[in-house]
């Protein structure tokens, strides 16, 4: 929770002025009457008195107060709101390890069936484009409102020999400036969404690829997919291909992403999910004055009904 008027919160130094001024009444009214009463007869021929309901009807106004003060300070709460347009690049890895069995039927189409899904869940105003990258990078689809097009080259990848993962970032970059380049679409929010099992061994830096997504104001979300367990048969030997997600967790920190873990296709899809909900949705600070108003006021009511109630008059 923020505030668009935070400084009137020092008014609840008034509301803590008022409760401390309450204690100080209450306990020299409790000496004085010790000390001038008699208390045995008072005890016999006085009514009963409200005792603690008087102060829980005190406690209640104060709380009333204090939330009065906090609508004052116009509060705001954090709300989802869906975005009307967005560009979204999916950056593909594309190297031989993709073709590991650690993951039924393979990585790679456990990834492309997965990234087939994600396509088609992104909203229908959003563009999406494909980025591949092994040894080189490929804008295979540019952003597109057709999504067809981008599920039929996911289906379609060939693998490549090496890994890299910067180049797939900056291919991924360069599809966006393309359409940023027209006017109408410069302040159209994008994202990058980079599934690889592996870390770059070719191509320019990850540091320099996350450098320019920082400068373009792009994030870049990063799937590590793959176990430690994985392996490809080159040359009639198998070759141990484990996935490595440091190097994407840094990618992710480095530009405002997400970084996110997968070992299966079902743990891949839950990810791919969750990226839709964050990509597909903006936070917004809604103010929240009312609720406290109206708080503050039951309180207030509740305070007065109770005293009246109990001791005959209006705190």
């Amino acid at each position: 929770m923020s505030f668009l008027a935070g400084w009137r919160l020092l008014l609840l130094l008034l509301v803590a002025s008022l409760l401390l001024a309450y204690v100080v009444v209450q306990r020299q009214r409790r000496k004085y009457a010790v000390r001038f009463t008699n208390v045995d007869l008072l005890a016999s021929v006085a009514p009963k008195r409200p005792g603690w309901r008087r102060h829980a009807a005190a406690a209640l106004l104060l709380l009333g107060l204090a939330l009065s003060v906090v609508a004052f300070a116009r509060p705001t709460w954090p709300a989802q709101v869906p975005r009307e347009r967005a560009t979204v690049m999916l950056a593909f890895d594309v190297s031989l390890s993709m073709a590991a069995e650690d993951v039924e039927p393979t990585r790679l189409e456990a990834a492309q069936e997965a990234a087939v899904r994600f396509v088609d869940a992104v909203p229908p105003r959003f563009r999406v484009g494909l980025v591949t990258f092994g040894g080189s990078a490929s804008v295979v689809v540019p952003p597109v409102h057709n999504r067809e097009r981008v599920k039929v080259a996911v289906n379609n990848i060939d693998l490549q020999q090496r890994t890299a993962i910067g180049e797939g970032i900056f291919g991924s970059l360069d599809a966006i400036e393309t359409i940023r380049e027209n006017g109408r679409e410069r302040k159209v929010p994008a994202v990058i969404v980079l599934i690889s099992d592996g870390f770059t061994n070719s191509g320019r830096p990850n540091q320099a690829a996350a450098e320019a997504a920082v400068e373009l104001e792009v994030p870049v979300s990063t799937i590590s997919f793959g176990t430690d367990g994985g392996s490809v048969i080159i040359n009639d030997r198998p070759i141990p291909v484990p996935a490595s997600p440091e190097a994407l967790e840094q990618i992710a920190d480095a530009t405002g992403g997400t970084f996110s873990e997968a070992a299966t296709a079902e743990q891949l899809d839950n990810v791919y999910d969750d990226l839709n909900s964050s990509i597909g949705y903006r936070t917004v600070q809604r103010e929240v004055t009312v609720w406290f108003v109206g708080i503050g006021l039951g309180f207030a009511f509740v305070a007065a009904g109770a005293s009246l109630f109990w001791t005959s008059r209006i705190p």
